[in-house]
């Protein structure tokens, strides 16, 4: 049987190749997701590993949950060097700080390096064995920088060019006088080192963020000195000097360069893990609508050999057989489909690599072929063909060996009634889930309600998908009728002849409109709720924000002083854990949460925040901090909490908001905010600016023209009007659409080739109909309209139930997710309309091929066709 099982694919070889295609492009992205998450894990180890090749290292003791990544701890006291440098087996202590600053360009713009990665101040230490001076010379005094290889690339700048830098709010002019490089590459990151001095002063006042120790290196017969044992002695030297009153008594630990590296790699790797996993979901998804062509194919072939299949059982096969070849088939498919999908997808993220490297994002790791991504790919796109083929071949299975003894075999279908009240009580059931949902949204479980709702309707409708066909399709199809006789007639008759066929062609393509419909509903909503977030709760006049994300601090005094302004108000945020006294999160979801520093006199000014619970500026002035129950649901005013940043702060909750703004769950006033971290781990989000009286809208223009004026040495700062600030935040919602629709954009190409492919086999299937039909007068124009129309209901018919489906699911999001911002159901009809539009020309172009090859048939070939 394992002859046969080959043979068979030999001889319908093109019945197979779409089937193929759709594991390939499937695996594809599965050997893609991990060959991309293995390269990043091996970018950023070469880098944790250049960056930190010291043997031992003193920091400041990690609060919570803080890692190495996060940042935000204490400093190291100045005084803890020389302590250190007089250990035995020290050889070498490098402090170590790091800042974001602004480089400016050739062109006089910031530089914006490749993927949007950030640009860093460091300090250039001569002796530290990670850098290399590889033209010009070390920087030195205030006046002088050195710049990374790609940096100097990225800039446009060479070694003496004379350039500016925003350095802790402050625009210097500086003379590049040296070009660096590291051991590996930055990852698109740009590098900007100063002198030591000068880089504690701007970025470590109180202290560099860590000290790097190097040992006594081995000679002769002297090992040198090992890390642990060092560690062990640095770390009873800081003990002693707290205990003698010689170092401030700061929590401080000694660890070793492999375990601070370890615990850098680690933090990566969780973040990669995210990352993995949103893309592997995607990557079912293309499988899943892969699913449906693999199960198209195999039933329309099955349906096809019927005689064969007969036969096969005639001459002595017995039914497990005949399972078991065509199992054979489905399994030989998912192995070529996945092993050039593995090979596509590695060329995928070798391309991904060149195309980052291209825009100054350089990846130092390799592509890599290692055996996880290897056999889970061949493994999954395997295992999804053989599932796939199983209904059908179980019905190969079945076929009586009589029927081989007739002129043409007939196969009756099952009855649609099991599947349709299967598929109406899932609908059911998954819509009272998502009323669960609605009805309790601030609910443990709503995700899960919501999820298994989704899931139940969307599975539901895949199964009444053939009821909907003969109800849907015949009235869709009635302009056609009317407006192209015959070939409407006949078209309509085709699609609506096996309604299990059509719906699962479209259901394919209803999977990933459905995904489509959703995402766009969402990403309306979002901006919509934003617009009105900004209207109801701001009545800045101007808005200051910048490219970096975090505004340089000299902006807030260029601000003020420009004639006309009344008030600016900064927005600054540190990194921090928020929890009760007991220790219990108060905000869900991992990593650090952050605390806000607004000024108490905003609100009711600036921000029309109303409080739930006590007074908002009493608090802020008293030293209490604002709870935003929206972030961190169940607090009332009077509750402890604490604020773990760089140091644990234990607050009174004096007042408690339930408002989009301020963006964090704990506002406190700047002097509180100061305890929790210190002023290098805190950043400006915004300004809000007020006039000193009510503008008309060239007198607002007027004065957003001067305050530009004022802020345009800070290079990456822009001026907005609320209006621009909406748009500002509109884009950014629209670029995260964009990712979605380029992922999911896999799918609905998949979904495309299965109606390619169900049209091709169609004609292979009804051949003789086709011949018939020439030969009474259907011109070759005709029968390629025909199955044009075919195409295209099918498309629009998948398209417009997907439609309704995720529309229809995101439609309830604004109920449930009110208190996180998502207030405002907005439905782009607009973009719904040119879906179905583009539905249409998808549908023509899926039906060239299959059409052309119909209308090249010979009619007397077709006629005599078996």
């Amino acid at each position: 049987m394992l002859k046969v099982a080959l043979r068979g694919i030999r001889a319908h070889l093109v019945r197979f190749l779409m089937s193929l295609l759709a594991v390939a492009l499937g695996v594809a992205f599965v050997a893609g997701s991990f060959a991309l998450r293995a390269m990043l894990s091996s970018t950023f180890d070469e880098i944790v590993d250049a960056s930190t090749p010291g043997d031992v290292y003193v920091r400041a003791v990690p609060e919570g949950d803080s890692s190495a990544l996060m940042g935000g701890q204490s400093p190291v006291p100045p005084e803890a060097e020389p302590i250190v440098a007089g250990v035995d087996g020290v050889r070498l202590v490098l402090p170590e700080v790091q800042g974001s600053v602004v480089l400016v360009g050739s062109d006089g713009t910031a530089v914006a390096a490749g993927g949007g990665a950030p640009t860093y101040g460091l300090a250039f230490h001569a002796e530290d064995p990670a850098v290399h001076v590889v033209a010009g010379r070390a920087p030195e005094g205030g006046a002088e920088i050195a710049l990374e290889s790609q940096a100097l690339v990225v800039a446009g700048l060479a070694v003496g060019d004379r350039t500016k830098v925003v350095v802790a709010g402050e625009v210097r002019e500086v003379t590049i006088v040296g070009e660096v490089a590291f051991e590996t590459a930055a990852a698109g990151a740009t590098l900007v080192l100063f002198p030591a001095d000068v880089a504690l002063a701007d970025f470590g006042p109180q202290g560099p963020s860590q000290l790097a120790i190097y040992g006594v290196e081995a000679e002769g017969d002297d090992d040198g000195a090992d890390p642990v044992e060092l560690a062990a002695r640095v770390g009873e030297a800081l003990e002693s000097a707290q205990a003698s009153g010689d170092l401030a008594d700061v929590p401080l630990e000694a660890v070793t360069g492999e375990a601070l590296r370890q615990e850098s790699k680690d933090a990566i790797n969780e973040i990669l893990g995210f990352i993995t996993t949103f893309l592997l979901v995607f990557a079912a998804i293309a499988l899943f609508v892969g699913a449906f062509i693999i199960s198209n194919t195999f039933a329309m072939s099955v349906r096809q050999r019927m005689k064969e299949f007969a036969m096969l059982r005639a001459v002595g096969a017995s039914p497990s057989q005949v399972f078991a070849s065509i199992l054979v088939q489905a399994g030989v498919v998912g192995l070529v489909g996945s092993a050039i999908g593995l090979a596509g997808g590695l060329a995928l993220v070798e391309g991904l690599k060149a195309f980052l490297a291209a825009m100054g994002m350089e990846l130092g790791g390799s592509v890599p072929v290692d055996a996880t991504t290897v056999g889970v790919s061949i493994a999954v796109g395997t295992l999804v063909s053989i599932v796939a083929a199983a209904v059908p071949a179980r019905r190969a299975a079945l076929v009586p060996p009589v029927e081989a003894m007739r002129e043409e075999v007939t196969t009756t279908d099952a009855s649609l009634v099991p599947r349709s009240v299967t598929g109406a009580v899932l609908v059911v059931l998954g819509a009272g889930s998502v009323a669960m949902a609605t009805a309790d949204p601030g609910g443990e479980l709503v995700g899960w309600w919501l999820g298994a709702g989704a899931g139940g309707v969307l599975v539901g409708m895949l199964l009444l998908a053939p009821v909907l066909v003969r109800l849907a399709l015949g009235r869709m199809a009635w302009p056609f009728a009317v407006i192209l006789r015959p070939m409407g007639t006949l078209a309509r008759g085709n699609v609506t002849r096996n309604p299990r066929r059509t719906a699962n062609t479209a259901g394919a393509l209803m999977i990933g409109m459905a995904l489509v419909g959703a995402a766009s509903v969402i990403a309306s909503s979002t901006q919509a709720s934003v617009a009105d977030i900004v209207e109801r709760q701001t009545d800045a006049d101007l808005i200051v924000t910048s490219a970096t994300g975090t505004v340089p601090d000299g902006v807030l005094e260029a601000v003020t002083g420009v004639p006309g302004i009344a008030e600016a108000y900064t927005v600054r945020y540190a990194q921090a854990q928020v929890a009760n006294e007991d220790g219990t999160s108060l905000v869900d979801g991992p990593g650090p949460s952050l605390a806000v520093t607004i000024p108490g006199e905003a609100f009711g000014t600036a921000l029309l925040v109303d409080a739930v619970e006590g007074d908002i500026a009493a608090s802020l002035e008293a030293g209490e901090s604002v709870v935003n129950v929206s972030f961190a649901p169940g607090v009332a005013a009077g509750d402890r909490i604490v604020v773990t940043g760089a140091a644990p702060v234990t607050l009174t909750v004096g007042a408690v908001v339930d408002s989009a703004i301020p963006r964090g769950p704990v506002t406190v006033n700047q002097e509180v905010l100061d305890q929790i971290a210190p002023p290098e781990a805190q950043a400006t989000d915004s300004i809000f600016v007020v006039a000193d009286r009510e503008l008309s809208e060239e007198e607002l223009v007027r004065l957003q023209d001067e305050v530009k004026e004022a802020v345009s040495p800070f290079v990456v700062v822009s001026v907005l009007t609320s209006d621009e600030f909406v748009s500002q935040l509109s884009s950014q919602v629209d670029q995260v659409l964009a990712i979605l629709y380029a992922l999911l954009g896999l799918s609905i190409v998949i979904a495309v080739l299965g109606i390619v492919n169900t049209l091709a086999l169609s004609v292979i299937e009804r051949t003789r109909e086709i011949g018939l039909l020439r030969a009474v007068g259907l011109g070759r124009l005709q029968l390629s309209v025909t199955i044009t129309i075919e195409s295209v209901l099918t498309a629009v018919f998948g398209t417009a139930v997907g439609l309704v489906i995720g529309v229809a699911l995101a439609a309830t999001l604004p109920t449930i997710y009110a208190d996180q911002g998502l207030s405002e159901l907005d439905v782009p009809w607009g973009n719904l309309l040119l879906m179905l539009a583009v539905a249409v020309v998808v549908g023509v172009l899926a039906a060239v091929w299959p059409a052309v090859r119909a209308s090249r048939l010979k009619v007397l070939d077709a006629v005599s066709y078996e």
